[in-house]
């Protein structure tokens, strides 16, 4: 039996731990945070309990549902009808599905063709590898057109990534589209699922899992360095404890590992250095009645600086309607440093904007989540910059959320990387 410590309670810290546990390994999970999940935890919204940053789950996510198989709770698994939709020119339009597509009145019938027939091939595409030197600006103007670029794809780009969206990848963007195209009931029916409790079920149940088989979780644990003799991890310092280990997996945040590790080969640090973040800002609204039907909404709009909301419970029914409004953005741009207040009066301005109904009366509770590093810039070829996930330290893995190019960040893909990284400690060569 060996000594891993695993770093990091998100949803890929908790599956290495628990993979690694199940495996008969000694395992010590070290969270900087007070409670495991990471972007999944949850928080008590004026007696909901509700993830800081939205989940959903696609028919595609296996691993998550694999794992809740293996843990005993797959009958917590739920799905639901949702919805899609664009705001623009001052109304909602259903988005999504074929009928919606042809009644939508600000494309023409060539521009509704195009940008159908380029959505039905990524549904059905095995794999990107063909467009992967494209950015997504050339891809979607390549099959959908230019016009269709500016009209319903611009706007959505430039607020997520400001100065970057030219550079983001078409695998990238495919690979999203793809997944949640094909999540559907039918071809007219969106379907999406999500977990009984929400995610804290699920990270909750691993976390106990890993208990239950001797492993042990130290929450306020934050990981300070890790230690390293004659090319092989020997520990980690967290908190002022050391922590003995024969093997290291660390899923925190790239851009914190040169800092935490300064034994790394030069070039590793560059290709972590070399990695770029956005943050995320995420303002949660509960509110007496809902703004639309849709679960999804986008916003194309140039008088909103958000690129949509998500109605959480249109797909999780918590009694309440619960707002999810995201501002992404890099944490260079002036907003980055607004106050809370800041972005809970805009974002309830442009909700009351949307639905003329909702009145500061409907407003029950606000909150604003934020995290530094929540979406790595993937640019074409992304693969090409990133280091292996085993490094030249023996016994030393390390990866985080954009280790899953071209997935976007998700709790099956974190599950997938997770467990792998387990099996893999003590491969020859690693993942």
């Amino acid at each position: 039996m060996s000594h891993i410590v695993v770093l990091g309670a998100g949803p890929m810290g908790l599956a290495a731990a628990q993979r690694a546990v199940t495996l008969g390994h000694q395992v010590d999970l070290l969270e900087a945070g007070s409670e495991v999940g990471g972007m999944a935890a949850h928080f008590d919204f004026s007696g909901v309990s509700i993830e800081r940053f939205y989940h959903f789950i696609c028919k595609s996510d296996q691993p998550t549902f694999d794992l809740m198989k293996e843990l005993g709770i797959l009958d917590k698994m739920r799905w639901a009808n949702t919805s899609m939709a664009y705001y623009t020119h001052g109304k909602v339009h259903k988005w999504g599905d074929p009928i919606s597509l042809l009644r939508y009145p600000h494309l023409s019938p060539i521009e509704k063709l195009r940008t159908g027939w380029q959505m039905f091939l990524t549904t059905k595409a095995r794999n990107f590898a063909a467009i992967e030197h494209l950015t997504s600006r050339e891809w979607i103007e390549r099959g959908s057109g230019k016009s269709v670029y500016a009209k319903l794809w611009k706007r959505l780009q430039e607020l997520k990534f400001y100065e970057l969206a030219d550079e983001v990848s078409a695998s990238w963007i495919a690979t999203r589209i793809k997944r949640i195209g094909n999540s559907r009931k039918s071809i007219f029916q969106e379907q999406l699922g999500y977990i009984e409790g929400g995610s804290k079920a699920l990270m909750d149940e691993i976390a106990s899992d890993i208990q239950r088989k001797g492993g042990r979780i130290h929450l306020r644990a934050q990981a300070e360095r890790v230690h390293i003799e004659d090319g092989h991890v020997t520990g980690v310092l967290a908190a002022g404890t050391n922590y003995p280990a024969d093997a290291v997996i660390s899923t925190i945040p790239v851009p914190l590992i040169n800092d935490m590790i300064p034994d790394l080969p030069q070039d590793f640090r560059e290709r972590y250095a070399s990695i770029r973040n956005i943050g995320a800002i995420c303002v949660l609204f509960k509110l007496r009645k809902s703004v639309t039907p849709h679960f999804w909404l986008n916003i194309v709009d140039d008088g909103m600086d958000i690129p949509g909301l998500i109605e959480f419970s249109n797909l999780r029914p918590v009694g309440s309607t619960i707002i999810y409004a995201p501002y992404y953005m890099p944490t260079t741009q002036p907003k980055w440093k607004w106050e809370d207040h800041q972005f809970i009066d805009q974002v309830k301005d442009y909700i009351k904007r949307i639905n003329p109904s909702v009145t500061d009366d409907d407003v029950l509770d606000t909150k604003v989540a934020r995290l530094r590093y929540a979406q790595p810039i993937c640019e074409p070829h992304f693969l090409n910059r990133l280091p292996p996930v085993q490094t030249p330290i023996r016994g030393l893995q390390i990866a985080d959320t954009c280790f899953y190019y071209p997935e976007d960040r998700g709790v099956a893909e974190s599950i997938r990387l997770g467990r792998r990284m387990a099996e893999a400690v003590f491969m020859p060569h690693g993942l």
